[in-house]
């Protein structure tokens, strides 16, 4: 997982709940990275998954609630830092239809080493869109706290409704429609 992933986690964290809890769950938590992360370093799915467990432990915030938390604050990132991906672009629909053959394209050129989730998407008519996400993270509510993030982004009115198809949430059928 890139570093980006985990020093954004670790900053929504501090502004969310304080820097005394950053350094706590980073004392306290078995990383093999010691909690050091830089921005393009690769780390350990694992790591994440031990940070979520602390963060929820100590704040009584459920984990999928923080990474529905934290995908709605890495839009804000990813807008700021990569804005030339939403350049053209006039709509949340647009942009994650797009997702798999230009922003991952885009993505893997500058990080070889990262890995995805795969997305395939289908209009299923006018003002529906149906997302399948696939990822052996099981991250569904960070894409979704990004969906929700690029409708806000575009000022769309979306109702996301979201069905398991993989009981260890490794797929995701996301039902997105246009209000």
């Amino acid at each position: 997982m890139k570093g980006i992933v985990f020093t954004e986690f670790l900053n929504l964290i501090e502004e969310k709940f304080g820097y005394e809890l950053v350094d706590q769950i980073l004392q306290e938590s078995e990383l093999p990275s010691k909690g050091v992360y830089t921005a393009i370093g690769t780390y350990a799915h694992e790591e994440m998954v031990e940070l979520l467990h602390a963060v929820s432990r100590h704040t009584g915030v459920p984990e999928s609630g923080l990474l529905k938390q934290f995908g709605l604050y890495f839009f804000s990132i990813l807008e700021s830092g990569y804005s030339h991906f939403l350049k053209g672009i006039n709509s949340g629909f647009e942009l994650l239809e797009c997702i798999e053959h230009y922003i991952h394209v885009e993505v893997i050129k500058l990080y070889p080493d990262a890995e995805l989730p795969r997305f395939e998407s289908k209009r299923l008519g006018m003002g529906k869109l149906e997302m399948i996400y696939y990822s052996q993270r099981k991250m569904a509510d960070f894409a979704e706290g990004l969906m929700q993030s690029a409708f806000d982004h575009y000022n769309e009115k979306v109702t996301i409704t979201r069905e398991n198809l993989e009981p260890d949430g490794s797929k995701v059928r996301f039902l997105l429609e246009k209000s």
